[in-house]
């Protein structure tokens, strides 16, 4: 391990790998509900 190594370790891209994940669940979510919003309308 040198000085600078620490900044992308296994922890950090494990966090933000579940952030992006979350983010990705979120859009899907949030599309999901539009397109029953607008099944609902016709």
């Amino acid at each position: 391990m040198a000085k600078f190594d620490s900044r992308n370790s296994l922890k950090m891209r494990r966090r933000k790998s579940q952030a992006k994940r979350k983010a990705r669940l979120k859009k899907q979510a949030e599309a999901r509900k539009a397109e029953r919003a607008k099944k609902k309308k016709k």
